[in-house]
């Protein structure tokens, strides 16, 4: 390809709330969504199969063209980001970089907690890992973090469910599961990108002087500030503000979903790994 648009990864659609913001911040730049939809949900599977699935995907981006890949999924982040550049990014090439959107969160969350009692929602495999425990403590050691899987909460996203009444049951008894662990939780990260879908329902069950984190727009200026330091890595990206989506799985479904992750229209191919 003459083009190396940069490559923005999920196992499904939740990346699209990240990759809106993304777009949103950097327009000017050609991009490539790839979902794993035939294979998702990835928040239940082991980090091996996590990883073989994620560095597959990774591998078709740079097939691609592209020099520059974000996960924009939390559990590949956490189950399959840092192997992928410690032992393949050398063998795969010297001039590639994959990003995560753990890292790019854990190093601001202090800025919005005042009792430093930080809670976490995320899927089984998000929390299983301790990622995000580990990666703020590197930058906020007095933080105190809990966490509180939500493993139903993808499904209903994905479902069109999540604003009905069913949805109540499921987001009121995490997040009383979540605030049973400290009364001075000030401030949730919403650590799966399906998410944000559910932040009115979410809204709903806590005080409002709880601040509620997502990760988007903390991910789009991240990397703004990713490539301005790298200079030769941003020079690499081309810049004719083109979109290209593509699925594992059927690109009719993919479009009708991603319209409400994304917040508009979409065409996507599909691709067989």
């Amino acid at each position: 390809m003459k083009n190396k648009p940069i490559g923005v990864f999920d196992s499904g659609y939740g990346g699209l709330t990240i990759f809106r913001e993304i777009v949103a911040e950097l327009p000017q730049y050609d991009y490539l969504y790839l979902g794993d939809n035939a294979r998702a949900p990835y928040g239940t599977r082991s980090y091996a199969t996590v990883y073989e699935y994620t560095l597959q995907c990774v591998k078709w981006f740079f097939e691609q063209g592209c020099t520059l890949v974000i996960l924009a999924c939390n559990t590949a982040s956490a189950k399959a980001l840092r192997t992928i550049q410690q032992n393949d990014l050398p063998l795969l090439g010297a001039d590639k970089r994959v990003l995560g959107v753990i890292r790019p969160t854990s190093e601001i969350i202090g800025n919005y907690t005042k009792t430093n009692h930080v809670g976490i929602l995320g899927t089984k495999g998000t929390i299983l890992s301790n990622s995000y425990p580990i990666e703020i403590k590197k930058f906020f050691p007095e933080i105190k973090v809990f966490q509180e899987a939500c493993p139903m909460w993808v499904p209903l996203v994905e479902n069109n469910e999540f604003e009905t009444a069913g949805a109540d049951y499921f987001v009121k008894k995490n997040i009383n599961n979540l605030l049973g662990n400290s009364s001075e939780i000030d401030t949730i990260l919403l650590g799966c990108t399906h998410y944000p879908l559910l932040l009115d329902k979410i809204k709903q069950f806590i005080s409002p002087e709880i601040s509620i984190v997502s990760q988007g727009t903390i991910v789009a200026n991240s990397l703004k500030d990713y490539l301005s330091r790298h200079k030769n890595l941003a020079a690499k990206c081309s810049t004719n503000s083109e979109i290209n989506f593509f699925t594992t799985d059927s690109p009719e479904e993919f479009d009708h979903q991603a319209t409400i992750f994304f917040g508009e229209s979409v065409k996507s191919k599909q691709v067989m790994l």
